[in-house]
């Protein structure tokens, strides 16, 4: 007889965290040190040589980060996880592994236009060059494929268009040239989508948003599956090569399946030092316990609201997956059936400044540079989010002039509606 899984909402509550074993706190106990003790000199030698695994300092590790990476890990169906400072700082240590100087990456232009700010301008301080494709057409991204290439990125859904990528051709491709395929899940969460089960290798999260869901704590998260095999090509020398920091140790032979996970670990997040707080991993842990409550009710708002928005005389147009009119609404179906997301756009007759009038005359949303909160927030992308990019490059990415980003939150829909409706009036 086999032993029962847990389901989702068992895990959000459980997985990761168990009674404190000394003062038996039931809550994960928010370990507020920067500094651990040693038992004595050799067990503090084998922790700084990985011949054993525990606690340093908490730039690298702390037992509150370590419950959140549990509960990530085991609601995604990783292999192991790493939480970091910001969503920005888990693509940072991502690449830091997998580049080099004039290495390149495929990245679909359907993306947060921070992510886009990131590809396009910081990361070329370090040699690494991104070549975009069009999500709406995997057939791009392997055009986009070179020799140089060492990576694939894409959304499950993207923000702010919501968009549904077709992880499992994106993985094919993927596979085929030998390179991981990293997916950006923060729209989704895995309540909605679970990017391993559809052959992605790295997950990627902006915790700040669904996961936390509160709009209080900054976060990210690494989740390795486990699923790649870092030796094949030789590309990869940081995590399948022997480490001079670490005396030869080849962190893959040693550590398998959890390899890229450590190694972001012990050398990025070492290195790099963007570390996660332990009050913010505390609070993100605690609003990863309802996640599946609010996702459920972020996505059922959000189709009503978009419903009720397709048919507004003042509306041009609305880009939401969860609408039968959508051209990503197959798409929706196979990778995200219970609903598809809290995040969506559209667009008003009056363009540009209709757009603007609207995000100022609303009332119980709230204008902020932020997704994922109990709270319906709504943005104008062009001025403000993506204000960063070139029109044409915001229109590429779902921003345009006439654009306006909603994410809707947990309130009474009537309610969400009804403020939507005075604005526009």
């Amino acid at each position: 007889m086999t032993e029962k899984k847990p389901g989702f909402d068992t895990l959000a509550i459980h997985a990761g965290c168990a009674p404190d074993p000394t003062t038996g706190a039931r809550a994960t106990p928010i370990y507020q040190t920067t500094a651990y003790a040693f038992k004595d000199a050799q067990h503090a030698a084998d922790l700084f040589a990985l011949k054993a695994f525990g606690n340093i300092y908490t730039r690298i590790m702390n037992p509150t980060q370590g419950a959140l990476e549990g509960k990530v890990a085991a609601l995604e169906g990783g292999s192991a996880a790493l939480a970091v400072a910001s969503g920005h700082a888990a693509q940072l240590l991502t690449f830091h592994l997998l580049m080099r100087p004039g290495n390149e990456f495929v990245a679909v232009r359907q993306l947060y236009g921070g992510t886009i700010n990131q590809f396009n301008h910081s990361f070329k301080s370090f040699g690494w060059n991104v070549v975009w494709a069009d999500g709406d057409k995997p057939e791009s991204i392997e055009a986009a494929l070179s020799d140089k290439t060492r990576a694939i990125y894409i959304e499950s859904i993207a923000n702010p268009g919501g968009a549904v990528m077709d992880i499992e051709a994106v993985a094919r491709i993927a596979r085929k040239a030998g390179v991981p395929l990293i997916v950006d899940n923060t729209l989704a969460t895995p309540y909605l989508c679970r990017p391993f089960e559809h052959g992605a290798n790295i997950v990627l999260h902006s915790l700040t948003k669904f996961m936390g869901g509160h709009g209080n704590s900054m976060g990210g998260v690494i989740v390795d599956g486990g699923n790649f095999n870092w030796a094949e090509s030789g590309n990869y020398p940081l995590i399948a090569e022997p480490n001079d920091s670490y005396h030869g140790v080849n962190l893959y032979a040693a550590m398998g399946p959890m390899a890229f996970a450590i190694a972001a670990r012990v050398l990025s997040l070492r290195d790099l030092g963007p570390a996660i707080a332990p009050m913010n991993a505390f609070m993100i842990l605690t609003g990863m316990e309802t996640l599946g409550l609010r996702m459920q009710r972020h996505c059922d708002n959000a189709l009503q609201v978009a419903q009720w928005l397709e048919k507004h005389p003042k509306v041009a147009w609305v880009n939401y997956a969860g609408l039968k009119s959508s051209k990503h609404h197959t798409l929706q179906k196979k990778y995200a059936p219970k609903g598809a997301g809290a995040v969506f756009t559209f667009g008003l007759k009056g363009g540009h400044q209709a757009g603007i009038d609207l995000v100022a005359g609303v009332k119980m949303f709230s204008h902020v540079a932020n997704i994922g909160d109990t709270r319906s927030l709504i943005i104008h992308p062009a001025s403000t989010t993506h204000s960063q990019l070139s029109p044409e490059q915001q229109v590429k990415a779902g921003a345009g002039p006439d654009v306006v980003r909603l994410s809707i939150g947990i309130e009474d829909v009537a309610d969400i509606i009804a403020d939507l409706e005075q604005a526009l009036a």
